[in-house]
């Protein structure tokens, strides 16, 4: 599908990446606001196609008491005032089939996790509202099986699909991009490269997922530079005390110069 078919996309002819990007989980409405509100003034200003991210609930947790969320609708009506607020579209995941109906009256793409992208019923039933479906690669998974994930959404009546891949699980407690699915996925549905969850460290002995944000802008370059369609990247102001996935999140802080580096990238491989 064409960016330029999301409801209020900005810069929809830009020759940029595209970007989704916010915090982990919604944690309050000034919180996603004050997120969407700094993303928003650096995409806007490098001219990035834009769309906030954040998710309603967190269902994959490594312990019980783990956060989960601050209640389905709560959150979701935060997502519709960011994008009230803000005019920009905005993702959220889902987890269960029920839930697809539910988040689409709130946001414009439906994401479907990793764990979960094998599972028909629920990608069936994200297609069937209409709205895009963002397939994120199972670890577990090649670049090739993105292919019949696609199908299932084409089969389902909508060709709005993406693949974002998230890296690929290397040993136990560690994951690793391979560049080579890029291409290979471009062949079904344009390519997201999530940044982030690519750095994680899961499997922690503490129960508590680990990463690598320090490697973000090295994994961020390799992927502008294999033309990804578009970046996933989650960002937070204070990522030590965020309540879902800090350990590998960006600080709000360095957004601005780590896109204005991967703009200038893609400029350069655009005039090649």
């Amino acid at each position: 599908m064409k960016l330029s078919e999301i409801s209020k996309i900005k810069h929809p002819n830009s020759d940029n990446f595209f970007l989704l990007c916010g915090p982990c989980a919604i944690e309050s409405e000034d919180m996603a606001l004050r997120i969407a509100e700094k993303v928003i003034s650096i995409t806007d200003k490098l001219e990035i196609p834009y769309v906030f991210k954040g998710s309603f609930k967190k269902a994959n947790r490594s312990r019980i008491d783990s956060f989960t969320g601050i209640g389905d609708e709560k959150a979701l009506k935060i997502l519709r005032k960011v994008s009230e607020t803000f005019d920009v579209p905005t993702i959220t995941d889902i987890h269960e089939a029920s839930d697809a109906a539910m988040a689409a009256e709130y946001v414009d793409v439906l994401q479907i996790p990793a764990f979960l992208v094998r599972q028909t019923d629920l990608v069936v039933a994200a297609a069937e509202t209409g709205k895009v479906v963002n397939l994120k690669k199972g670890q577990f998974m090649s670049p090739e099986a993105m292919k019949h994930a696609v199908q299932k959404v084409k089969d389902s009546g909508s060709d709005k699909a993406w693949i974002t891949d998230r890296g690929t699980m290397f040993g136990y407690q560690d994951m690793i991009v391979d560049f080579r699915g890029i291409p290979t996925m471009k062949q079904y549905a344009p390519v997201v490269l999530d940044v982030t969850h690519s750095l994680q460290q899961p499997n922690q002995s503490v129960g508590v997922t680990g990463g690598r944000p320090d490697m973000i802008e090295t994994i961020a370059r390799a992927g502008v530079v294999n033309n990804v369609d578009g970046l996933f990247i989650e960002t937070h102001f204070d990522p030590a005390n965020a309540k879902s996935d800090g350990a590998n999140m960006l600080h709000l802080d360095n957004l601005e110069g780590l896109l204005t580096n991967l703009t200038a990238i893609r400029k350069t491989i655009n005039s090649l």
